[in-house]
């Protein structure tokens, strides 16, 4: 079996989005220009469906930024770096100074919207060519197109979707922004197509199966408060799927953990293709993970990076005593240098703790380019823990709430932590759903979702600068809605 982490190197670019406006611009119009020319003529036969549903994974790769940036937002994290002008829009979704100006948003849009249009041009021709397994293709591409639409709704709330096919240039001054309800309709339907029509065996190592697609429709359930839907889907994976929760948690992310019994979706990355900061997305690595490492760092195991993303000593804190994953998620700098002799310095607003889960590693074989940024480690997407713990929610808020079940869930992730069932929680009700955040925040640390579970469940004035009623959603950046010449109306208060 092929590990698809190598195969993504074979996508080409059809097209990085319709609305994006950068430097790149020429390169986007000449790119767009030879797409509506040659289109038309593609999908003939079963590689070009396989390459195009490579080129549609592409652009996982850029969600880096989501996790890195959905961090920073929330109550983890600092922002840190160098300075504090070190990456500016970094520091000031940290902040919650965030504008319509802000470079990291505008290339999240515009890498997400990328993603689905590649997406929806499968999706758009899957009909012209009939060949042996092109039910799969066809579902993975709708998996793809979930995905990236759920990235945008979750950061910028209400989106312009489109169900039939592609977005071509003047869609932005006539198609709305459809409001979340409509889109999660879309993501909902697009997640049941492709349940219906994968298994939990994936084709190749890395891409998504029944089991992936299963667990993101009960987040996207989740998070419009449909518990008891949440409740059966998750129920569904848990009971069906072929996911155990790894008995050693200091493994999962380390290299040899890739892909192993709880990873229900990863995204791959290589450190096979060198790229610059002139090009972030050119890369083929995890650049997260060099934004997060220690600066000016000398000792063993791990290799310096950029000091981003520093955990605060409150989430710290919030690991309990006999807690095994606490020494996983964060190194404590200062403790790591007195026991092996390691050298680092110091930048802005040093906390003292470095999210170690995505720290970069030591390797055998460097890569060419810069080694900030081809760093091979797989983002874990979706968990099995993660799953457990949203199932956990879903049956304990549900109408009819089945806190049993949901203390069953939770204390699968609890006795694998401590080792042992001495800490398991026996409190139900609201103080189980308390119990229930406070897992998801130290399971999760470090993996971009703090932001999201506590803006989804009314909590986000605990992130310090919140403002209730307007962060809840970033703004759309400026440029579209310039593009849109006054078709999108601006989130509120922005």
């Amino acid at each position: 079996m092929r590990n698809y982490n190598q195969i993504i190197k074979l996508g080409f670019i059809f097209m990085a989005s319709l609305f994006i406006l950068s430097a790149c611009s020429d390169d986007y119009l000449n790119n767009s220009k030879i797409y509506a020319e040659d289109s038309e003529s593609f999908f003939n036969s079963e590689t070009d469906y396989y390459n195009a549903l490579v080129a549609a994974y592409d652009p996982l790769q850029s969600t880096f930024r989501n996790v890195l940036m959905g961090e920073i937002a929330s109550n983890n994290t600092l922002c840190g770096g160098e300075t504090a002008t070190d990456v500016l829009g970094y520091q000031q979704i940290d902040d919650m100074t965030h504008t319509p100006v802000n470079d990291q948003l505008q290339d999240l849009w515009s890498l997400m919207y990328g993603g689905v249009n590649r997406a929806a041009y499968i999706i758009e021709f899957q009909d012209k060519t009939d060949f042996t397994g092109k039910e799969v293709i066809i579902a993975e591409a709708r998996f793809l197109r979930a995905y990236y639409n759920f990235e945008l709704v979750k950061w910028f709330g209400d989106i312009p979707i489109k169900e039939d096919g592609r977005f071509v240039l003047g869609d932005e001054k006539t198609i709305p922004r459809s409001p979340k309800a409509d889109v999660y309709a879309l993501i909902e339907a697009d997640l049941e197509y492709a349940i219906a029509n994968m298994t939990y065996t994936a084709p190749q190592v890395g891409r998504a199966t029944k089991g992936s697609a299963q667990a993101l429709l009960g987040k996207v359930y989740l998070y419009q408060d449909k518990f008891l839907e949440a409740a059966i889907v998750l129920e569904n994976v848990i009971q069906n799927g072929p996911y155990v929760l790894e008995s050693d948690y200091d493994k999962i992310f380390e290299f040899e953990g890739e892909n192993g019994t709880g990873a229900v979706f990863e995204i791959q990355y290589t450190d096979t293709q060198g790229a610059g900061f002139d090009c972030l997305q050119c890369s083929e690595g995890n650049v997260a993970v060099g934004y997060q490492g220690v600066r000016g760092y000398e000792g063993s195991l791990f290799t310096s990076g950029f000091s981003f993303n520093l955990p605060t000593q409150e989430v710290v804190d919030e690991f309990e005593d006999g807690d095994n994953r606490k020494e996983v998620a964060i190194l404590d700098i200062d403790a790591w240098a007195a026991s092996t002799g390691a050298k680092f310095t110091t930048g802005y607003e040093h906390t003292g703790y470095f999210n170690r889960k995505y720290l970069p590693r030591k390797r055998s074989e460097e890569a060419a380019g810069d080694l900030n940024l081809t760093n091979p480690n797989n983002y874990r997407a979706i968990r099995y823990a993660d799953v457990l713990l949203m199932a956990a929610e879903a049956f304990n808020r549900k109408s009819s709430p089945d806190d049993a079940k949901a203390k069953t869930y939770l204390n699968m992730v609890r006795e694998r932590a401590f080792g042992d069932a001495d800490h398991n929680i026996v409190t139900t009700g609201s103080n189980l759903t308390a119990a229930i955040y406070k897992e998801r925040r130290v399971e999760l640390v470090g993996e971009g979702h703090q932001f999201f579970d506590l803006v989804r469940t009314g909590r986000g004035a605990q992130i310090p600068g919140f403002t209730t009623g307007k962060n809840e959603v970033f703004p759309i950046p400026i440029e579209e809605i310039q593009f849109s010449q006054g078709n999108w109306i601006q989130n509120d208060k922005y």
